[in-house]
């Protein structure tokens, strides 16, 4: 009799089913519209276009996309410094003294600087100056302005001994943006200023700072330097010589991401540091493997490709079952967007099955004792 119950409950039970509201959302993709793909770009097996590539003492440095930095010299930057020469720009102020003619320098007395007391280059690049009259000075070095003011001197002074100087430095800025302690304008002066000068004249990076992907944007174009190689591995040829108009900008490094995720103890986003972030680290920043439900011969780094067209990702498998492995894993570098996953054990997922079943059955068994308890009620 239990048997024709419980065969009877089995024809009925879809019935039931469907008088019932099911909890929770639910998208349904049968009646949907499915846009077809081309045939050049329809991938029916994703493996097909993924690479796995095992993780072994041997192999391991093979897999490392490295920055070519090193400690070296910088001979380019050496000799921009050595010829450098400030020339004047408007806005500037400058400084013209005539030795032994006193009456042709303005004193700057005890209550003016010598900026207040200088001579300001107007709009048009030029100064007014006793005798001489206008001159241009806009795009002159002070060399320049020296041996023409002296030259037009000359006429009304015997042998003038002419000194010019900048006071105040105006008219030529770069930007610091971003990731600094004081981000702002710097001055163009008579002293030649490099991106590392303007990095520590800014107080240094802040905490957030990405110096792997800073930029330098001259007269439109970006172009990228690595303040790590240059602090840290002593690249000089990060360095360079700053102009008027460049913007630095030190980005934060949010995009310096790694996830980690499957049966690690803590499965989080994490943020690769300035000194780089191993796949033991992230291993370690996340508690470690599950013990209990991890396959340890199943530690994944899924990684993007550069080349879509060819495959969609390149994965790396560590096998850390001998625990000494993970000494590999200190050796491989992991990029920003990097997906660290753990697989579970067989048995894990064996038995989370058996865990999603065991409801059903349970209380299936349920319904079917109450019917019966219900037929032989008296």
């Amino acid at each position: 009799m239990k048997i024709k119950i419980n065969r009877c409950l089995i024809t009925l039970l879809p019935i039931f089913l469907v008088g019932c509201a099911v909890p929770g959302s639910h998208l349904s993709t049968g009646d949907k519209n499915l846009v077809s793909h081309t045939a050049d770009s329809d991938i029916d097996n994703l493996s097909d276009v993924v690479n796995l590539y095992p993780l072994t003492a041997q192999s391991v440095s093979r897999y490392q996309v490295k920055e070519h930095l090193a400690p070296q010299s910088n001979p380019e930057l050496d000799l921009e410094i050595a010829k450098y020469q400030y020339k004047v720009g408007i806005g500037d102020i400058l400084n013209i003294t005539i030795w032994d003619h006193p009456e042709l320098t303005i004193p700057a007395g005890s209550y003016r600087s010598a900026s207040e007391a200088g001579n300001w280059v107007h709009a048009d690049g030029t100064i007014f100056y006793p005798y001489i009259g206008v001159v241009e000075v806009a795009g002159k070095t002070v060399g320049e302005i020296r041996l023409d003011v002296a030259k037009r001197l000359a006429k009304y002074i015997e042998s003038p001994q002419v000194d010019v100087n900048v006071a105040a430095f105006r008219s030529k800025k770069t930007y610091i943006t971003g990731e600094v302690s004081k981000p702002g304008q710097q001055a163009i002066t008579n002293i030649p200023l490099t991106l590392l000068d303007a990095i520590n004249r800014s107080g240094g990076l802040a905490e957030n700072a990405d110096w792997r992907n800073v930029t330098l944007t001259r007269n439109g174009l970006e172009e990228h330097v690595s303040l790590y190689g240059l602090m840290q591995r002593g690249d000089l040829t990060q360095n360079k010589l700053l102009q008027a108009g460049d913007i630095i900008h030190v980005p934060r490094n949010d995009g310096q991401k790694v996830f980690v995720m499957g049966e690690v103890n803590e499965p989080k986003l994490l943020k690769i540091d300035r000194a780089g972030m191993t796949l033991t680290e992230a291993l370690s920043s996340s508690g470690g493997i599950n013990e209990l439900s991890a396959d340890a011969t199943g530690v994944f780094v899924i990684r993007a490709s550069d080349n879509k067209s060819e495959r969609m990702a390149d994965v790396y498998q560590l096998n850390v079952k001998d625990a000494s492995a993970l000494v590999v894993g200190t050796e491989f570098e992991l990029n920003p967007y990097d997906i660290v996953y753990v697989t579970a054990a067989p048995v894990s997922r064996w038995n989370r099955v058996i865990k999603q079943i065991l409801p059903t059955i349970n209380s299936f068994n349920e319904l079917t004792e109450s019917l019966l308890r219900i037929r032989n009620w008296p």
